[in-house]
């Protein structure tokens, strides 16, 4: 696991720049760094040493060094692929996984990327033909940015390394602002710095003659197929059960994150390692420490655990937005950060659970299309008209919002795991909006791609080509590698996708449970209440904290900032926070998105203008 920056063209003192670019991303690989520098392309790394201990250090080239790679990632499969490759008449010059790529692209050039098992990011530069090949793995677990500036083409794992090059121009992208506070995360292609985009998952570019192309190498799909319980399970079971032991691969002991959930709890079950690793806050209700304490001991493992105090939390928010590149209001992106610290004093590499909601239908709010089913024999105008005459009754109370959203299409009310302001919500609180995009324009590709599928596995496609990417392992990247931790995710792997993607809608969600096969594969392992129990996230008490004068006082602070009157109106925003202090409603998601906008507004645009 490393990081990588760089830049083509020639310019006045590249050599120097690239250092201050990769000092920039120091984090992501503290054991060593490599520089290649022609007047065509300039290379930068970072390297966290997993694979190849000895003689994997980057920039690589191939034998005649006409080839030269930066690489973010594991290939698991990379062992049979150099086997394959030597047979071939390739030869290899080290153990890393790395040079495998290099001469699978002599190979079979950008159809190498079929051939991958394993979670990358990487820029090859062909030094002869001076074509640049680029590309993100399946489901987006490494990040890849890039932009053009002036003449020159920039590319890295973090944007935070483009601040650095001379003939950058940092300016804040307002429309990305806009779409954040609805979905909560980053959703554009382009990033919040005007001019840099995010390489999505399963495609690649090529940067040639000037001229930027992306294409898409993988389309994940899902295609439910009727068949047996039993023979599902049998499946799914040796499917993970096999990735698991491909992610193992390394030359680092690797060890697991664990929460309270299924899915941490099954993998550290699994994975035959010695150490887990969890975190908890001051609170009873969000604790999981001796959950996970009762758990390792069943299954013989040590764990290592952190109560998160409060001032703790808060005193990280600033260097969490920094790591993370662009704002996240997800308050558990805070508690990854201090899991992952945790872990990297003991180990280099741990597992994780994401992405197994995605896959196996897991999150409560799939049950949705089954709750509602009562509503469809009510006809469409009299629940439209009843939403709307609810709608502007002041008062809440017990279904109101159950007829709000029965009224409405899949398309309409689902936009992923968060929702946070409307269109009309953030029209209202921002000073200058721009009215692009409606949430409907952004989903609307993935929903058109699954017409004629149920609601289900619709809303499954949804979260895994939006909040998946945005922001579940968008923070698995970042926290994990702030704290110089590989972070792998056993579940997110092609061949799991390839099983998961044939199970059938009931065998997801059903009136008995959510991740509905997924929990009788795990029952094998774990016991019972752990494998049946509902799904919880990380909780985190923010609802409780800014309901108390010092917290309330510090985020009202901010609402009243120089940046908060430059983009918001502050009467609006503020109305948000006193309402939920007085306890008239619960707005701490809404109140959290502004406020990590403004703490990431003001470590990227205010501390490093002054």
């Amino acid at each position: 696991m490393c990081g990588f920056c760089g830049f083509t063209g020639d310019i006045s003192g590249r050599e120097d720049i690239i250092l201050k670019m990769s000092e920039r991303i120091i984090h992501r690989g503290p054991d060593s760094a490599g520089v290649h520098s022609d007047k065509d392309i300039t290379l930068g790394f970072r390297r966290l040493s997993i694979i190849g201990l000895e003689d994997g250090s980057q920039p690589m080239y191939n034998e005649d060094k006409s080839l030269v790679i930066v690489f973010n990632g594991e290939i698991y499969n990379y062992k049979p692929l150099k086997e394959e490759l030597i047979k071939k008449g390739h030869t290899f010059s080290s153990h890393a996984d790395t040079e495998v790529l290099l001469h699978l692209y002599e190979e079979e050039g950008e159809n190498m990327l079929s051939r991958l098992r394993g979670m990358f990011a990487f820029t090859i530069f062909d030094l002869k033909t001076k074509k640049l090949f680029a590309a993100r793995d399946f489901f987006g677990i490494k990040p890849y940015y890039y932009g053009k500036f002036g003449s020159h083409f920039i590319f890295g794992s973090e944007i935070k390394s483009f601040l650095e090059f001379p003939e950058f121009k940092k300016e804040l992208n307002e429309v990305a602002l806009e779409n954040y506070l609805t979905f909560q995360y980053s959703v554009l292609d382009e990033t919040f710095f005007k001019g840099v985009y995010k390489l999505k998952p399963g495609h690649y570019l090529t940067y040639e003659n000037g001229e930027v192309s992306v294409k898409r190498y993988f389309q994940p799909k899902f295609e439910p197929e009727n068949s047996g319980l039993q023979d599902t399970l049998k499946k799914l079971e040796a499917t993970l059960s096999d990735s698991i032991e491909a992610h193992k691969v390394s030359d680092v002991e690797v060890g697991s994150f664990l929460s309270s959930g299924v899915d941490s709890s099954y993998v550290a079950a699994s994975f035959n390692g010695d150490k887990t690793f969890t975190v908890g806050f001051d609170y009873e209700k969000y604790n999981e420490i001796g959950y996970a304490e009762k758990l390792s001991e069943k299954v013989g493992i040590e764990n290592y655990s952190k109560v998160i105090s409060t001032d703790e939390y808060w005193d990280s928010l600033k260097k969490v937005q920094y790591h993370m590149d662009e704002p996240l209001a997800d308050p558990s992106a805070i508690a990854l950060y201090f899991v992952s610290k945790l872990a990297s004093k003991h180990v280099k590499v741990a597992l994780s659970g994401e992405g197994a909601d995605e896959f196996f239908g897991g999150y409560n709010i799939y049950r949705e299309p089954m709750d509602l089913a009562i509503t469809k024999a009510i006809p469409s105008p009299i629940r439209k008209g009843t939403a709307e005459l609810l709608k502007k009754l002041p008062v809440k109370f017990k279904g109101k919002n159950y007829f709000i959203r029965a009224s409405q299409s899949l398309e309409e009310r689902f936009i992923g795991n968060a929702k946070m302001f409307s269109e009309k919500e953030r029209e209202s609180i921002l000073k200058n909006p721009t009215g692009k995009y409606d949430h409907k324009e952004i989903t609307k590709p993935y929903y058109d791609f699954t017409k004629g599928l149920d609601d289900v596995t619709r809303m499954q496609f949804i979260d895994l080509n939006l909040w998946l990417v945005g922001d579940i392992l968008l923070k698995a990247d970042k926290m994990s590698m702030a704290n110089s931790l590989e972070v792998r995710v056993p579940f997110l792997d092609k061949e799991v996708f390839e099983t998961a993607r044939h199970i059938q809608s009931d065998y997801r969600v059903n009136r008995e449970a959510t991740k509905y096969a997924f929990r009788m594969v795990a029952k094998e392992k774990l016991p019972e209440e752990v494998a049946s129990k509902k799904k919880l996230g990380f909780p985190v008490p923010t609802r409780v904290w800014l309901r108390t004068d010092k917290y309330y006082d510090i985020v009202k602070k901010a609402f009243t900032s120089e940046a908060a009157q430059k983009y918001f109106n502050t009467d609006k925003i503020i109305a948000y926070l006193d309402e939920h202090k007085a306890g008239k409603n619960d707005n701490s998601r809404k109140i959290w998105t502004i406020y990590m906008f403004l703490i990431w507004y003001d470590r990227f645009f205010t501390e490093e203008s002054a």
